[in-house]
């Protein structure tokens, strides 16, 4: 009999949905560094709970693999490779690799652990003749964003690890997240290769290199629907021509369903030309939200602190058009003021020369990227973590989904 049970499978259930909800918590636009440092504190503080007592939890973090989900395999995870058991570890991995949700929340673990916990078995699994095993090993360095050295190399070389496409695409992330202009021959054959997967990460990670003119290749992901949509806008209009980016907004625009893409990609191309429309879509319920997101994220005017938005309006007849992910996508959003916003552009419009591309209130060639990365919020963090890799092809591709809390033990 275990009085502690109750308590103990309490740290179980709440460590996975800790994990569940900093997962949401890094692309969500409400969430300062601040913010995730609390989530990770409550979940450390759960994942402490049970490794104190691992000969009580152990059986309790197996039995809520039955759930088959990211959040139950980190916190099982974290707890095998803390226990130090090979029998442990095995049987958390070989669930972590069971299915795409599992494998999030095994890389996730592999990412939150300190690196004498896992270093050596990263290279165990580079050494697996297990390709699976490979992939996870890469996409741990992917978020450790440590450099694997002559692994990737070997990988990179063989028909059996291009031949699997999630490896292969993974492997040539990590070459433009970590600026290896070494591994530019192997992104110079990808280009060639017949999955869109594997295209798209070798012309992502060859334009994080240097190669900005490679940017003209991604218009196949941005005009049409894919997986790599939202990646190739953020990357696109941050990097082709300025009157190229107009052109292809343009296109964009000529299919009202693809309004939502044409709004970001404005805020993402920084050009203050474009605030006057804005400010007129803030109007529409549909689009206020991520409207005043774009005004925002050129202006640098936040819109909550300086009280420029309002209640929530009646939007009943927007969320009976409206799709559940385009309504998630802005639940966090404010609501913008069309009239303040109107006033406040009048008042400082003046100040933003158009033509020009501006990155939270400054042209982009005075952004202090960094103090953004540090101090922003979660959609501004990532956005000056690749603005900021795109202006050094020195400087590797800051993580900024990566744990903020330093590892204690």
């Amino acid at each position: 009999m275990n009085p502690f049970k109750k308590v103990l499978e309490q740290h179980v259930e709440d460590a996975a949905f800790l994990w569940v909800l900093r997962s949401a918590a890094v692309d969500q636009p409400h969430y300062l560094t601040n913010d995730i440092e609390a989530l990770e504190r409550r979940l450390s503080a759960n994942l402490d709970g049970i490794v104190a007592s691992l000969q009580r939890t152990w059986p309790l973090c197996c039995d809520a693999t039955s759930f088959e989900e990211g959040g139950e395999a980190f916190v099982l995870a974290v707890t095998a490779f803390r226990s130090l058991e090979f029998e442990k570890i095995k049987f958390a991995v070989d669930f972590g690799v069971s299915n795409p949700n599992t494998f999030r929340g095994l890389v996730s673990a592999l990412g939150w652990l300190p690196g004498s916990l896992c270093h050596d078995w990263v290279k165990k699994f580079f050494s697996s003749k297990e390709l699976v095993h490979k992939y996870l090993a890469i996409a741990a360095c992917s978020v450790r964003r440590e450099n694997p050295g002559d692994y990737l190399n070997r990988i990179l070389e063989r028909e059996d690890c291009c031949a699997h496409d999630l490896l292969y695409s993974r492997s040539l992330r990590l070459i433009g997240e970590l600026k290896l202009s070494s591994c530019a021959p192997f992104l110079e054959k990808a280009l060639e290769a017949d999955s869109k997967s594997v295209r798209f990460w070798s012309i992502w990670s060859s334009i994080l290199l240097g190669r900005r003119h490679l940017a003209v290749y991604l218009e196949d992901y941005v005009m049409g629907d894919s997986p790599f949509r939202g990646r190739a806008v953020q990357l696109a209009f941050r990097t082709l021509p300025l009157e190229v980016a107009k052109a292809w907004m343009s296109r964009l625009s000529q299919d009202e369903t693809n309004l939502r893409w044409v709004i970001q990609a404005t805020g993402i191309l920084g050009d203050p030309h474009v605030v006057p429309w804005l400010l007129e879509i803030s109007k529409n319920p549909r689009y206020s939200r991520i409207a005043g997101e774009a005004f925002g994220h050129i202006t640098g005017i936040d819109l909550e602190s300086h009280d420029l938005a309002i209640s929530v309006p009646d939007i009943t007849a927007f969320e009976a058009d409206a799709e559940p992910d385009e309504i998630n996508a802005d639940e966090n959003l404010p609501w913008p003021s069309y009239e303040k916003l109107s006033v406040v552009w009048q008042k400082y419009g003046h100040s933003f020369t158009p033509g020009k591309r501006f990155f939270m209130g400054k042209p982009l060639e005075k952004c202090d990227f960094r103090d953004t990365i540090i101090n922003g919020y979660q959609r501004h963090r990532h956005a000056a973590a690749l603005e900021l890799a795109l202006a050094n092809p020195e400087h590797m591709l800051v993580n900024t989904a990566a744990r903020t809390l330093p590892y204690i033990d």
